[in-house]
């Protein structure tokens, strides 16, 4: 989750002033964690919580989700999902936003078998995100995880989301020219893993996701855990900060 969170803070400030460089400060004043960290640690923590109390994970996870993002309000996060936040019974509405992909690298790293990092995924991402792009990018962000910490080589990971998931057909060079803010799954994840998985980034992998306009930073994960989130986060300069060290209280 470390790789999750530092690539969510160093691509925060990058979102809406997007860079197409490998000439970049690596953090600089503006970057801070976003809402996207603070779904990942609800994540997280809902899915240890709900097998030390034997309940449903997607139970606990709403309220895990409703908890923190109440805890803190000016994270950045979207319109629809502020709203569901307060909802007394909140139900999924249909998002395709790459969001559910953002938070979904617990699934990954917690799971014992692949099939449940899959499963995890999936229902992390239904209780907001159930259209069927907002499930297909969680998944695929979590089996790409869970393969890299077990070993996988990038070729192999690849290998499974073409199989599977996406078409990674494309270099970035291809991607680069036209690339531009994005916030839906099919159009953000698979250019994440592409930047992750493109030979062209085995030169400087913690670097190379930043040349897709930083909206792919999240995925700046140590290789062992796989590209974390290559998407930068999600914040408005304008909102109110949150302070860091208060997100683990």
């Amino acid at each position: 989750m470390y790789g999750a969170i530092i690539g969510d803070i160093v691509g925060s400030k990058y979102e809406f002033n997007n860079i197409k460089t490998k000439d970049f400060p690596f953090v600089s004043h503006g970057c801070e964690f976003t809402d996207d960290t603070v779904m990942t640690v609800a994540v997280a923590k809902a899915i240890l919580r709900s097998r030390e109390e034997n309940s449903p994970f997607k139970t606990i996870l709403v309220q895990e989700m409703q908890l923190l993002g109440r805890k803190y309000p000016h994270a950045g996060y979207g319109g629809m999902f502020s709203s569901w936040l307060y909802e007394e019974d909140p139900q999924p509405y249909n998002s395709f936003g790459n969001g559910s992909a953002m938070r979904v690298s617990p699934c990954g790293l917690i799971a014992v078998m692949l099939d449940e990092a899959i499963s995890l995924a999936r229902t992390s991402a239904e209780v907001t995100h159930n259209h069927p792009e907002g499930i297909k990018g969680a998944e695929a962000t979590a089996a790409a995880i869970f393969l890299a910490r077990t070993g996988k080589n990038k070729e192999t990971i690849g290998g499974y989301i073409c199989d599977h998931y996406y078409n990674l057909s494309q270099t970035l060079d291809e991607i680069r020219p036209t690339y531009w803010f994005n916030e839906t799954c099919q159009n953000t994840v698979p250019q994440a893993i592409i930047a992750f998985w493109n030979p062209q980034a085995m030169r400087m992998q913690s670097e190379m996701p930043f040349h897709l306009a930083a909206i792919v930073t999240r995925w700046q994960r140590l290789p062992a855990q796989l590209p974390g989130r290559i998407i930068a986060s999600m914040t408005d300069p304008a909102r109110k900060r949150t302070r860091k060290k208060d997100i683990f209280g």
